[in-house]
């Protein structure tokens, strides 16, 4: 909880919003769950192939994240926590940076393949054409 301990209140004034605050993710806490399950099934699952080995942290992480999401906004949305709350958001925003920067690797990634494929293809045809 660190940077967030010291706004925590014990259901004072401010326990009604937070509730109101937490009601959507909390409706939802179920599915947050069940996501982080999967992931970290996904990891584990994928540790037994050879680019898995390298990789199968990732899902694990980010299923470790959703479960503690989930957990942590049940906690806000029950007892009106403002720091439960805003770790679940913290956590959740954690979860989000890094599916971004996987997204953005995959993007560079498929780029590369193309290029280096459509070069190939390129040599392969002017080697063939040129041969003829």
């Amino acid at each position: 909880m660190g940077e967030f301990a010291e706004r925590q209140t014990s259901g004072g004034a401010e326990a009604p919003v937070i509730r109101e605050l937490s009601t959507p993710l909390y409706e939802a806490r179920g599915w947050i769950k069940f996501i982080g399950i999967l992931s970290i099934v996904g990891g584990v699952l994928s540790v037994f192939t050879i680019w898995g080995i390298i990789v199968c942290w990732l899902p694990i992480w980010i299923g470790i994240l959703l479960l503690k999401v989930g957990s942590s906004i049940e906690a806000a949305h029950q007892s009106g926590d403002r720091a439960a709350l805003m770790t679940g958001m913290a956590k959740l925003k954690t979860c989000f940076i890094i599916y971004g920067i996987l997204a953005i690797v995959g993007i560079v990634a498929a780029a590369i393949t193309l290029v280096v494929a459509g070069g190939a293809m390129l040599m392969a045809l002017r080697g063939g054409m040129g041969g003829a």
